[in-house]
């Protein structure tokens, strides 16, 4: 046992276990399963280029040393990011807590009301200080979700303006320059015309479908926006503001004056600056636009017992239904910030904001005030942090700024911009004063101490409440609110608990080690507009992570910019779109997609511009080559890309992909390869070995960074030579290829904090660990297959009858005993387990994977909780009634089987202990089966006092 090898702890097979797994799955070794498993032909013929593993306390000394190269410099250059004050309650019972950071986007309810609770408070903390209607559970950033907005407005033209063909959409010089970026990326494809101006100026013409407004703006000017909403409303313009969150403690809400869409971050409520990320942005804006808001939202609704519960509403708005047609590729949230955001305004409750934001606000005021004495222009007449001031030698203030560690916003030779946030002390502004005068003294400022309150008009001045709700008033003390965290955790279940076996989802070990750097300052509290210099050791391990990813891809460059891995996806298609471009291709337009692929796919496509041709598959759920030719054939001329997830949806190594991606080059297109399967492949075969162009990878999946409850993820795209140069770029900080496409995240490296994790994943396993790690994965999944399949019909395999790292179970021959396949999910939960993936990619099934990390007990006591549900279905197909009702009524809560009242003809051992291990690690749900469609049909998704829903 070598206690230094990572490996070891990473992976969960001993090696006293393998041949009890090589005869179960009928093999002699593992190189044997993957002979029949990878296709010879793509099988790497040499190990990947990649460092040697080091150990884990070797990894925390090295990452130590590369952090002291980061400058932490007191930072003032706002433009959307803030310092802020992460309270220790919420660092350590949230961000550092694997009940937290390890569990699953919140589709089964029953198992996870607790984070569905804290995400019902951050849509109310949202909702009610922008004051909007509706607020969905988080965006990935807040350039994104203004693109988001744009392009919902786009789809909710009136029919006269759609037969008009209006395109046209303002957008005010005052929003932030990342913002502009990414709209301009996101117009450009879908036909909407970017018009920059000033709102003073703008006409109000019959030609815009919308507008979107900075509030304040980009250098802290905070303008009357109410007489522009309304004339522009007036002519069926519609209107996003993009808000600071913070400053609508003290500002007229943008709802409040009208507004259709309200976005923005929730970074500075306690969230660490990260170099960019990763932050949960805000989405809010008309229940009337319900059904056409992207990411996701939380909802009340109740379950069997009439009692109140939680989950996600209006989830037929999703692309795994709407496909092609969804308005929206987003399939993922920042859950993880946004609940600690949520966190934040429930530990501080609208007192502590009120606080935060006023000593904020005066803290400018008596800067301002100081500077108009001392003759030093400040241009913004109306600010909430951030002052513009005119200054006659910049190259001075700059040195002495940096010789004070200070970071400025430099507009240009003769402007700056100095941002305050909830991290500036009053010694902070003492040295500000200096600096600006000149000097590296600080200046006494307690003569600027009785500065008037409020600089604001009535018209801009809040007069509203916000955050009355008893969760926001409650939980102000650390005792309590450590507490209140705990009373959530407990109802959720995550990897901590049990083996999440969820298919192409890859919920793996997120390791102590590699989380550990994230709570650091030296990592977390760098800007990510500060100068590179300051960041040397973020820009090292960004580097060698591109490099890293790019060997194991086997192409040429890598972008980690993309900050989802739908973001990659976007991203891979925008920059096959570039390239055809560049070649006057411009009418290739056509992109395949097999019918069995993720519902982000044809929903990329479409946001890339691209229309969809779907390909069918055949009878053992491969791409059907006829259709595929027939398909590439008719679409020659215009084929500008195929779409092919590998191995395949359905868990299969085609043996005929070589083949694919050579038909697809042959008619003049590139291929994009989804790497949601990547887990399979990693150090036996690489996309570019298959043929692909292009790829994202989901570093949230394959390389061990936590799904966090739904959120973060990152989805850096891996390209080949000939779409190096397009890479996306970044309006501010030089980044991507020479050709580089317009930027795709707020931030040049997208969540760069995060990255720290896949980062040390990479350096502790090595190349061995690895491909070791792979390997397992796989033998994992046969594993499983061979103990379930002498009872389950298990849907697709290779042509030598191997699985990838995944298979599909079929559910659907229960249906003729009334037994679903959400019976099978929900009474999974009585035995201690999250179902695998219910109805995808195939309606009726569950599609498992185990992931390398889990022990041999841990599968071995899953696949004897499927088998003993087995056992149940089978019972109740012989019309035992109480077996049937057995399963109907999972899953089965604490309340149940404690009652005095017991009308069900099974017994209570049967419904909550079923077999032995349950009792030893019991999880309770919290509800019962929660009844989705009463929630869509009474939709609130905004804390209430909890007695409405009864």
């Amino acid at each position: 046992m070598n206690t230094e090898k990572f490996a070891f702890r990473h992976i969960g097979i001993r090696q006293q276990d393998l041949n009890h797994m090589f005869q179960t799955i009928g093999v002699k070794d593992l190189n044997e399963l993957i002979q029949e498993t990878i296709p010879g032909e793509i099988q790497l013929k040499k190990s990947l280029e990649l460092d040697n593993a080091i150990s884990e306390a070797e990894f925390l000394n090295h990452l130590q040393a590369l952090s002291r190269k980061n400058k932490v410099f007191k930072n003032y250059i706002g433009m959307g990011y803030h310092d802020s004050v992460t309270p220790s309650v919420i660092k350590r019972n949230i961000l550092e807590n694997p009940g937290w950071y390890t569990a699953y986007t919140p589709y089964q309810a029953e198992i996870a009301q607790g984070r569905l609770e804290a995400l019902l408070n951050f849509q109310t903390m949202v909702t009610d200080l922008t004051g909007m209607e509706l607020s969905n559970a988080s965006l990935l950033d807040e350039s994104t979700a203004a693109a988001e907005g744009m392009t919902m407005l786009h789809q909710l033209r009136s029919r006269e303006q759609k037969k008009q063909n209006i395109h046209k959409f303002f957008v005010s010089e005052n929003v932030l320059p990342q913002t502009l970026s990414l709209l301009t990326t996101r117009s450009k494809p879908v036909g909407i015309e970017l018009v920059v101006g000033k709102p003073e100026d703008f006409d109000f013409s019959s030609d815009y479908f919308g507008a979107i407004l900075q509030y304040p703006g980009k250098y802290g000017q905070v303008q009357d926006i109410g007489d522009f909403i309304s004339e522009a409303q007036a002519k069926n313009i519609k209107v996003i503001v993009s808000a600071d969150l913070l400053s609508l403690v003290l500002l007229t809400p943008p709802g409040e004056l009208g507004a259709d869409v309200v976005v923005g971050t929730t970074q500075r409520l306690g969230i660490p600056l990260g170099y960019g990320g990763p932050h949960a942005a805000y989405f809010a804006t008309r229940e009337a636009y319900k059904r056409h808001i992207p990411g996701r939202i939380i909802g009340v609704t109740v379950d069997m017992d009439n009692q109140p519960a939680m989950r996600m509403a209006l989830q037929t708005r999703e692309q795994h239904i709407k496909r092609d047609k969804a308005t929206s590729n987003i399939c993922t949230a920042q859950v993880l910030l946004a609940v600690m955001a949520g966190a934040y305004g429930v530990y501080h409750g609208p007192d502590g904001f009120r606080y935060i934001a006023n000593e904020i606000h005066r803290k400018a005021k008596v800067l301002d005030a100081f500077l108009r004495d001392s003759g030093i222009e400040q241009e913004n007449s109306l600010f909430f942090d951030t002052l513009k001031i005119r200054v006659d030698d910049i190259n001075t203030i700059k040195k002495l700024a940096e010789d004070q560690e200070i970071n400025l916003n430099y507009i240009d030779d003769n402007t700056i911009s100095i941002s305050l946030n909830e991290a500036t002390t009053q010694k902070d502004l003492m040295q500000l004063a200096g600096c600006l005068s000149g000097s590296a003294e600080p200046v006494d400022l307690s003569a600027y101490n009785s500065v008037s309150e409020n600089i604001f008009p009535d018209t801009l001045q809040r007069s509203s409440a916000f955050m009355e709700h008893e969760v926001f008033n409650s939980y102000h003390s650390e005792t309590e609110l450590m507490r209140y965290l705990k009373k959530l955790e407990r109802k959720d279940l995550a990897l901590n608990h049990s083996m999440i076996a969820l298919g192409s989802c890859t919920m793996k070990l997120n390791a102590a080690t590699e989380m550990l750097p994230l709570s650091t300052p030296e990592w977390g509290n760098i800007h990510p507009f500060a100068p590179v210099e300051q960041a040397a050791g973020y820009h090292e391990v960004l580097r060698k992570l591109e490099e890293d990813l790019t060997t194991i891809t086997g192409f040429a460059a890598t972008s980690l910019q993309p900050n989802s891995g739908a973001q990659g996806e976007y991203s891979g298609l925008m920059t096959i779109r570039a390239y055809h471009e560049s070649r006057g291709d411009t009418h290739r337009n056509i992109c395949i997609i097999p019918a069995s692929a993720h519902g982000t796919n044809p929903a990329s496509a479409v946001m890339a511009g691209m229309k969809v041709v779907v390909t069918k598959t055949d009878e053992h759920g491969n791409i059907d080559m006829v259709d595929l030719e027939e398909k590439v054939i008719a679409n020659s001329a215009n084929l500008a890309a195929l779409m092919v997830t590998y191995p395949s949806t359905h868990g299969v190594f085609e043996s005929s992909i070589r083949q694919i991606t050579q038909l697809i080059h042959d008619h003049g297109g590139q291929v994009y390869m989804d790497g949601a399967n990547m887990n399979a492949q990693v150090g036996l075969t690489h996309p570019a070995a298959i043929g692909a162009d292009v790829c994202h990878l989901n570093l949230h999946k394959t390389f061990a960074i936590p799904h966090g409850g739904g959120g973060p993820g990152v989805g850096p795209i891996c390209v080949a030579d000939q779409l190096a140069p397009f890479l996306p770029g970044h309006p501010l900080v030089s980044t991507g290829g020479e050709k580089a496409i317009t930027a795709i995240s707020a931030a040049p490296w997208g969540s760069s904090l995060a990255c720290l994790i896949s980062y040390g994943y990479i350096k502790m396993l090595g190349e061995e660990g690895l491909t070791e790690a792979t390997k397992i994965a796989i033998l994992n999944a046969n594993y499983i297959k061979n103990r379930l399949e002498a009872k389950y019909n298990i849907l697709y395999t290779g042509e030598r009858g191997r699985a990838a790292h995944e298979m599909i179970v079929d559910c659907r021959p229960f249906k003729q005993f009334g037994i679903e396949v959400t019976d099978i999910a929900k009474r999974l939960m009585d035995y201690g387990f999250h179902a695998p993936t219910v109805s995808f990619p195939v309606a009726g099934t569950m599609m498992i994977e185990p992931t390398e990390s889990e022990s041999l007990a841990e599968l071995d006591r899953f696949c004897d909780a499927m088998l003993a549900i087995y056992g149940e279905i089978e019972l109740a197909g012989q019309g035992i009634e109480r077996y049937k009702q057995l399963l109907k009524n999972a899953p089965h809560t604490m309340g149940m089987i404690s009652s005095d009242d017991w009308p069900y003809e099974y017994s209570r051992q049967e419904a909550a202990f079923p077999l032995p291990f349950v009792a030893e690690n019991k999880f309770w749900p919290s509800v019962r089966r929660v009844d989705d469609a009463y929630g869509d049909r009474n939709l609130v998704c905004s804390c209430a006092p909890i007695e409405a829903y009864a």
